[in-house]
């Protein structure tokens, strides 16, 4: 039976509690028989970096905070148990009341979704960190590990930056990115 078409819908949940609430759904649908029903259970997730105390923390965190998607068929029961599941406030595209139906995502909108997604969780992007040009920071990835450079120009959106570094007693130019350098 896992030939039933499921579509993508976007369900409102409480903030911060999105995969205790994935969770939920995950189980509420699987112990009450509509295991057919349900495709893939996402929730968006970033990589973040974040400076605390000097020291680099990795952590993730909701890309779309607030928000659970979901691939299934919501004929029959399956939207009922979804809707009772606690924490879940409502479905995205939801007329007023609990008769209407939720639409669907586009197909545009489920592959920008997931592409999006692929690309958060392969890598670090968000970097908080402050620096100002002006400012000696230190080198602590690549082939000036260990060496101290002076920031000349800041490119936050790429999160890189430009130093120049005494290597031999001149002035060399480097460009790095956020996550090679530390503050001194």
């Amino acid at each position: 039976m896992s030939d039933i078409e499921k579509k993508w819908y976007v369900i409102k949940t409480i903030s911060g509690q999105e995969n205790k609430i994935k969770f939920y759904i995950e189980n509420e649908l699987i112990n009450n028989g509509f295991k057919n029903e349900i495709g893939k259970i996402l929730v968006p997730i970033e990589k973040i970096i974040k400076m605390r105390k000097g020291k680099r923390i990795y952590r993730e965190k909701a890309y779309y905070p607030g928000y659970v998607m979901i691939e299934a068929n919501l004929d029959g029961e399956a939207l009922h148990a979804i809707r009772n599941v606690p924490g879940v406030i409502t479905f995205l595209g939801e007329g007023k009341g609990t008769k209407s139906n939720p639409v669907p995502m586009r197909k545009e909108e489920i592959s920008k979704m997931l592409g999006k997604m692929e690309d958060l969780s392969n890598s670090y992007k968000n970097i908080n960190l402050s620096f100002v040009v002006g400012e000696t920071i230190k080198v602590i990835d690549g082939p000036f590990n260990g060496f101290n450079g002076t920031i000349e120009k800041i490119n936050e959106e790429k999160k890189k930056l430009e130093l120049a570094v005494l290597i031999f007693g001149r002035k060399t130019p480097l460009e790095l990115n956020f996550t090679q350098i530390e503050k001194i």
